[in-house]
């Protein structure tokens, strides 16, 4: 999840992209400020990385905790 000229945003995406082919996964960006419903739920608190609909970071990833979710499935 991001917003709009979030630097924080591209800057996890940017981090998480590599983690997330490595894995074999898919990587889809949604902005918040385009759906009403995920501006309620998230707010401010982007970015947000969800997996399996399950919100695994807000803010800060770390690489290899990302890694290990998505090796085991999360």
């Amino acid at each position: 999840m991001v917003r709009t000229n979030c630097g924080s945003c591209v800057r996890v995406r940017e981090q998480i992209a590599p983690i997330v082919a490595a894995a074999d996964a898919k990587l889809v960006v949604r902005n918040v400020d385009n759906d009403a419903g995920l501006a309620v739920e998230f707010g401010d608190r982007v970015p947000v990385v969800v997996l399996d609909d399950e919100e695994f970071a807000c803010w800060e990833v770390d690489n290899d905790e990302l890694a290990a979710a998505l090796q085991n499935g999360l």
